[in-house]
């Protein structure tokens, strides 16, 4: 294997090292990483003549040294500018498969395992390969040299770490991956979090080999010392142990520390739900809570200030530190409220297929001050009753007879009795269906008499929801006074929502996709005026699917220009300020967004804030380095969370898998912490019971940092569950896969 440098540079130091090389000028071409990073500047080539039996196969890669002369143009505006990284490099480095012949060539009697390597891969050309993939890693530290100066020395030897990263990720190396592969000596793919160092010790342990080795029975070190060093030691700031040390030190400022013998912290959202039962709070953090998250989007600085003030309390009692993270709301399309529906709740039991009731409806009944019922209860429709003597009364075997909204004759059997944090609460079954609103009374009935006992109240209203069909028209308007009643759709046939944002009208054009709802529901823009929008549903359930209030809505085919931070998030971050420990930035798109905030931050002294980047859009994405290298100029702890609702939706379900990897790998090249979230469990949640795919799903959560559950009516459970699934006792789980291995049948 021969190996030839092309260059068009002036000697320097460093190609001093490969004087026994034959170098010519040449000029190479650039491409350029999904994070738009490009280069302005010649780059020396390495071309690679690998030859296997009688075929000879060429593959070139290019590493770029700035000579003497570069600096005053590195340090200039070009070479720092918002949106660009520059990777002196070129994606040109390709080859055929290797000859699957060469494996089997391999002498059966060999005196070690790099003997029979030889055969196939040749040691020291792959050494020159790693000096010359060394050395384009280093001239892409010294091409972004003016971008690393501004980082935080918080961060400094992260965002060296993840040039590297980028550099590396730009080439081509499939083959180089084989040849390492073959002799089990680096995997490159596992390099992230210390690049430099990896391939530095991998550098030594092959000239090591060489300089030892007897194999061929050839003198080698003499070809070896003549080539000299082409790489610079790694310093203290850049071994492996030293970067593992600073992403568990980013973590932690971030996240806080991990509990007990926990690998992964759990994050749970919270509404105002959490407000109607005293207790669940303090259940969440027993059963692996570690962080509640409160979305901006949602509730009032009334209902947060409460939320934080159980959490902290609980906290405290329970010797269990628990962080907040609040979400401001970002520049996210929603649809507006819906007129709210009647104030009725509906009572149903369990039937089976030929409609006989397998398990009646249960029922929780309450005085309003008792709050809402214990967390392991499930009921299917909770009723508060007025009249306090209503548990002075009832007892277990009582039934309760009323007249429903219908005018229909039901009855309530009073089954259990349950003594709740600030009084008494009956549970109930009912068979039969029933509608039943405010005001709706009970009774009694012993003997003769019929005893009045109580009355339901502030029974909330139904929630309103439109069900689209495909093919149906829905108009989206800009005037929130419209007042239909959406349940029946509008007088032209078409159904009608609104949406407040000006965001909306002034982007998009006939022809582009909108989605409502995470993706559930898919549509066509037919038509735009100033106010309005006419979709035709593309894509929805068999039976139709709802859409209701505050549902997300998305146009990935669009550019919308979103103002990154708005009003009201301005707003929200006077109560971030002093309440929370970490904020959230909903849909970042690019630098402007981080720039923006960070000047928000600084006004407001707020240098320990955590900053949480949440990457759901499509340009959030493909800019992401970017954004981590901006970040990086403060020093306000880091993370990223992957909302991957949103994010499939812009980038599309079938690339959602590849797209969060490539985010676990740069923000662990970066050394920060990610937060893994949207419909973790969602099944088990909503429903109690789990998929298959979501429980695999969960265990991927092992990856990131912080795993983040939705709220949901089981989260308490799920919480459970997902504290087993991250944080399972490894020996444990060793023992038990062991004990099943049938050894006596192994040979």
């Amino acid at each position: 294997m021969t190996t030839s440098i092309f260059t068009n540079h002036k000697a320097t130091p460093i190609r001093h090292a490969i004087h026994s090389a034959d170098v010519f000028s040449r000029r190479r071409k650039f491409s350029h990483l999904p994070c738009k990073l490009n280069v302005k500047q010649s780059v020396e080539t390495v071309q690679l003549w690998a030859k296997i039996k009688n075929t000879r196969t060429t593959t070139t890669t290019a590493f770029a040294t700035p000579n003497e002369n570069d600096e005053g143009e590195r340090s200039g505006s070009h070479a720092c500018s918002g949106e660009q990284v520059f990777v002196p490099l070129e994606n040109n480095y390709s080859s055929n498969d290797l000859d699957e012949e060469a494996a089997g060539s391999l002498p059966e009697s060999g005196s070690g395992v790099f003997q029979m390597a030889e055969h196939s891969v040749n040691l020291a050309s792959l050494l020159d390969k790693l000096k010359a993939l060394h050395l384009h890693v280093l001239a892409s530290e010294q091409w972004n040299a003016s971008r690393l100066k501004l980082c935080h020395n918080n961060y400094v030897e992260s965002a060296k770490n993840l040039i590297h990263y980028l550099a590396l990720k730009c080439l081509d190396i499939e083959p180089l991956k084989y040849d390492l592969a073959l002799i089990s000596l680096l995997n490159l793919e596992m390099v992230n979090s210390s690049v430099l160092a990896s391939l530095t010790t991998c550098i030594e342990l092959l000239e090591n080999l060489l300089l030892n080795s007897s194999i061929t029975g050839k003198d080698v070190s003499a070809g070896i010392s003549t080539q000299g060093k082409l790489y610079h030691p790694t310093n203290g700031n850049f071994t492996i142990n030293t970067m593992r040390m600073k992403a568990c030190l980013n973590r932690e400022l971030l996240l806080g520390p991990l509990q007990g013998s926990r690998c992964t912290h759990i994050m749970t959202t919270i509404g105002e739900e959490a407000l109607e039962c005293e207790t669940l709070i303090a259940d969440l953090i027993k059963a692996g809570t570690s962080i509640i998250r409160i979305n901006c989007a949602h509730g009032s600085p009334e209902s947060w200030s409460e939320i934080i003030r159980r959490v902290k309390r609980s906290s405290q009692m329970l010797e269990a530190p628990c962080r907040i993270l609040m979400d401001l709301a970002g520049p996210k399309l929603r649809t507006d409220n819906l007129k709210p529906g009647p104030c009725v709740v509906k009572v149903s039991a369990k039937k089976n297929a030929t409609g006989k009731v397998i398990f009646p409806a249960q029922v929780w009944l309450s005085h309003k001050g008792a709050g809402a019922p214990p967390p392991h209860l499930s009921p299917d429709a909770v009723l508060f009753i007025d009249d306090e003597n209503f548990f002075t009364v009832v007892k277990v075997g009582d039934t309760l007879r009323f007249f429903d909204a219908r005018g229909k004759k039901r009855m309530l059997k009073i089954s259990r009795v349950f003594h709740v944090f600030s009084g008494t609460g009956f549970m109930a079954e009912c068979t039969r269906t029933a509608y039943v609103s405010s005001g709706t009374e009970l009774y009694i009935k012993r003997k003769k008499d019929r005893l009045p006992v109580g009355q339901v109240v502030d029974v909330p209203p139904r929630e309103s929801s439109i069900r689209l069909r495909v093919g149906d028209l829905l108009i989206i308007s800009r005037d929130s006074t419209c007042g239909e009643d959406n349940s029946y759709g509008h007088a032209s046939g078409a159904y009608r929502i609104t949406c407040s944002s000006g965001y909306l009208f002034d982007a998009v054009k006939p022809g582009e996709r909108i989605t409502f709802d995470d993706g559930k529901i898919w549509g066509v823009i037919k038509g735009t005026t100033i106010s309005e929008i006419v979709v035709s549903i593309t894509h929805a359930g068999l039976r139709g699917t709802k859409l209701g209030s505050q549902k997300s809505i998305n146009i990935p085919d669009s550019n919308i220009r979103f103002k990154g931070v708005t009003s009201k998030d301005l707003v929200d971050l006077e109560f971030v300020k002093s309440h929370a420990d970490m904020v959230g930035v909903s849909f970042i798109r690019d630098t402007r967004d981080i720039i923006v905030l960070r000047q928000e931050l600084e006004e407001r002294k707020l240098q320990n804030l955590g900053i949480v980047l949440k990457i759901e859009t499509k340009s959030g994405f493909e800019k992401l380095p970017l954004l981590l290298l901006e970040a990086m100029k403060s020093s306000n702890p880091l993370g990223v969370m992957i909302a991957r609702g949103d994010l499939a939706v812009e980038c599309g379900w079938e690339r959602l898998a590849d797209i969060q990897e490539e985010i676990l790998s740069f923000c662990s090249a970066a050394h920060i912490p990610v937060i893994w979230a949207t419909q973790v469990l969602e099944s088990l949640v909503k429903s109690r019971v789990p998929t298959r795919a979501e429980i695999t799903d969960a265990a991927s959560g092992r990856k990131a940092s912080c795993v983040m559950l939705n709220k949901g009516r089981h989260i308490v459970e799920a919480i459970s569950t997902l504290d087993n699934i991250l944080n399972s006792n490894s020996r444990q789980m060793k023992a038990e896969v062991k004990s099943l291995v049938p050894s006596r049948h192994l040979v």
